[in-house]
């Protein structure tokens, strides 16, 4: 898929209109489709380059790699295969020498203001974001290293929450004994609600939001039962993880359950109280997805079907470097009940209806009599019921006449 670019007539490359930020939000709140993003973004995540590919930009320029070789982050092999041109490594002086709104030209390696060369990097192209990431697939052992240190850090500190199910607040949803759906707006969620629709028709599931997900529920036709809300979600509207609630899913959420840092902050709950939101609240380390795992869990879930989490090592990696601890244990906790979305098609039939159960036993019906019909027994059987069928009629016939 192409995104559209104005090209100059004289010069060679691609032209478009700057949009310019540190920030990549506020990046996106200005963008329109055929503009050329200028970030500062150092392994770039999935979950940003779907962002600027629903945007349509043409090009990203990056003052720093978008991939360090650190751990294999999937963003840029994204926005390559969309064709959306990348330049990275063009250094931090590009936000001294370009304005946000400027005409610039991209050609080869190098950024041009009219005839002026103001900036330079590398150009990537899909081969080389493909071997940019097997190389930092080698340092897998270094992030892992890492991991099981702040795995026993966070254990230490959230095993009340972790192996006693301590700090969850009573709720009203009840979960004890039912199946729960636990929806992320990450990873293809759109997708695997929709292969899960029958599921959800027929097995009436509680449906868990984190951040949101709850507007993925909404946008389905589905209403969330508990919206489990972290600091992320309360941001202000607009925000490049598109993690940030709105407010109609904010109101229309049955229940919300705000999550607070272990020391019981969370930044942005006066918006709650501007819509009159009343909510519960559990103060932990970890992800809201995380919690909104373990909530479930704690609660008596029957099975946790999970839409838009991370399924590979990959994605695993991608999306939580800084809360890598809190998935993997969460993981462990509730891994007996836990299933992917895109697992339970295979493994769903789907509810018996009562016209299936009809035509098979009308089917078998059939099948013994022609079974009896052709013995010995059953000849004489059908003999004997034919005479008095046509006993019957003849009655029948002379008691009308």
């Amino acid at each position: 898929m192409k995104f559209p670019s104005r090209q100059h007539a004289s010069a060679p490359g691609i032209t478009g209109t700057v949009r310019m930020d540190r920030r990549l939000g506020n990046v996106l709140r200005r963008s329109h489709p055929g503009d050329i993003a200028v970030i500062d973004y150092l392994d770039l995540d999935r979950s940003s380059a779907e962002a600027l590919i629903a945007h349509r930009v043409a090009a990203v320029v990056n003052s720093a790699p978008f991939i360090s070789g650190r751990f294999p982050n999937l963003g840029p092999e994204l926005l390559a295969s969309a064709g959306v041109v990348l330049l990275d490594d063009v250094g931090p002086e590009v936000f001294s020498r370009l304005k946000d709104g400027a005409r610039v030209r991209i050609h080869e390696d190098t950024v041009y203001v009219g005839d002026n060369r103001v900036a330079s990097g590398r150009r990537l192209e899909l081969e080389d974001v493909q071997h940019l990431m097997d190389d930092a697939r080698e340092g897998l052992t270094t992030q892992l290293q890492s991991l099981t240190h702040n795995t026993t850090e966070f254990l230490r500190r959230e095993q009340d929450l972790l192996l006693h199910g301590k700090g969850v607040p009573e709720l009203r949803t009840k979960i004890a004994g039912r199946p729960v759906v636990v929806v992320v707006r990450d990873f293809e969620h759109e997708n695997e609600l929709q292969r899960i629709r029958s599921y959800i028709k027929e097995q009436h599931p509680v449906l868990v939001a984190a951040d949101a997900g709850a507007d993925s529920l909404l946008s389905a036709g589905l209403r969330p039962d508990l919206l489990v809300l972290g600091e992320g979600g309360l941001a202000r509207p607009g925000g490049v993880e598109a993690r940030v609630v709105s407010d109609k899913a904010l109101t229309r959420s049955r229940e919300v359950l705000l999550h607070a840092d272990s020391s019981d902050r969370l930044v942005g709950a006066d918006r709650l109280d501007r819509l009159g939101v009343r909510a519960h609240r559990i103060a932990a380390g970890g992800a809201t997805e995380d919690i909104a795992l373990l909530v479930a869990d704690i609660k008596g879930a029957s099975l946790i079907v999970t839409v838009g989490t991370h399924a590979t090592l990959d994605e695993f990696l991608d999306r939580h470097r800084s809360g890598l601890a809190s998935t993997f244990l969460t993981r462990l906790r509730v891994g007996p009940r836990l299933v992917d979305a895109r697992s339970v098609p295979p493994l769903y039939a789907g509810r018996v209806r009562l016209w299936q159960l009809a035509v098979v036993l009308l089917a078998g019906l059939v099948a013994l009599g022609a079974a009896i019909v052709t013995t010995p027994v059953g000849e004489e059987w059908a003999t004997e019921i034919w005479t008095l069928l046509k006993e019957l009629i003849d009655t029948i016939r002379g008691l009308v006449t």
